[in-house]
């Protein structure tokens, strides 16, 4: 499948191009990837990159950039699944300077959308850091609910997992 292109008010998610890795690559080597098991070498983030984009090809879901109107690219989100993954995941990340704004709640609840209504998924969970406020914030603004019951992944055995179910946020 191939990766759509969808649009809120203020936010064009997009696929992922090669010209969005030096910001990806930059998140990644550094300290604000510690909540999502960093920071990692170069190896480590190209392998990242790559499992957003070819994702999609193998799964029909994966990573999006997120982009402003103005063309501005803020961070990613992203329907993770795989062996790496108890559960399909919704995550997000935003690059520096650009939190506070709205940007992951804005994207992260349109792409759960589009998974709740294209994809015919019944349920997303995200997976946050205990530390990670900011993240554990989105996640209960897109109307997640934590659920101790569910699995975790096999090297983050303490984070928190919200469950998103169709009707989260929504009014």
């Amino acid at each position: 499948m191939m990766a759509p292109t969808l649009t809120t008010a203020r936010l064009v998610l997009r696929p992922v191009q090669m010209a969005d890795f030096s910001a990806y690559r930059d998140f990644m080597l550094s300290d604000r990837a510690r909540y999502m098991g960093g920071p990692y070498d170069l190896a480590g983030a190209w392998g990242l990159f790559c499992h957003d984009a070819g994702l999609w090809a193998l799964a029909g879901h994966g990573g999006l950039a997120v982009e402003t109107k103005d063309g501005q690219t803020v961070g990613v989100v992203g329907i993770n699944a795989g062996p790496l993954f108890p559960e399909t995941e919704l995550g997000w990340m935003l690059y520096e300077g650009h939190e506070g704004q709205g940007y992951a709640t804005e994207a992260a609840g349109v792409l759960r959308d589009w998974a709740f209504g294209s994809r015919g998924l019944t349920t997303l969970v995200s997976y946050v850091f205990p530390a990670n406020h900011a993240s554990a914030a989105v996640a209960r603004r897109l109307g997640a609910r934590l659920d101790p019951q569910a699995a975790r992944q096999a090297d983050s055995e303490d984070d928190l997992v919200f469950r998103h179910v169709p009707g989260d946020g929504q009014p």
